[in-house]
């Protein structure tokens, strides 16, 4: 079994673990008046593992390569020559990833969301920093404006010894 097809049965399994905890384990204490809304919180985690599920079994079963292929394409993934992809990059995403997790809650959510996405603009090869810190300024902005007003779900915006 080639790398692809054995990423996609490590997909699967991930996105069915996904489905059995949104699917049982969501849904058990909503109140009562949430209940009887027609969109749960769980909706979009369900209809996100029954997606990847498919997805992976197209990836698995092999369905989305067209059946003439004699030579594998460029875009194939070759485990030969891993040390050639960009791994590093990969590797600092997922820290950034964790280390913006961790820090949302002690420096808030406009500094750590205006970090992350400047050091990840950064990590792939951005290097105009008075682009970057603007943009980032501005997208963490827009969304914690669409999240904190228009959605009305409190998001600590500072850092958590400010109270606010």
């Amino acid at each position: 079994m080639v790398l692809d097809r054995w990423i996609a049965l490590i997909f699967i399994a991930f996105c069915c673990v996904y489905g059995y905890l949104a699917y049982f384990t969501m849904d058990q204490l909503l109140p009562p008046f949430m209940q009887r809304n027609p969109v749960w919180p769980s909706t979009f985690p369900k209809v996100l593992s029954v997606l990847g599920v498919v997805v992976g079994l197209i990836v698995l079963l092999g369905l989305e390569k067209p059946s003439g292929d004699s030579e594998p394409s460029a875009t194939d993934i070759n485990y030969r020559r891993l040390h050639e992809y960009k791994l590093g990059q990969a590797l600092m995403l997922l820290g950034l990833m964790v280390a913006y997790a961790l820090a949302l809650r002690p420096i808030g959510f406009l500094l750590a969301t205006t970090l992350f996405l400047a050091a990840g603009s950064a990590v792939l090869g951005e290097r105009k920093w008075h682009v970057m810190i603007p943009v980032a300024m501005i997208a963490t902005g827009c969304v914690w404006y669409l999240v904190q007003e228009v959605l009305g779900i409190f998001l600590r915006p500072f850092p958590y010894f400010m109270g606010i």
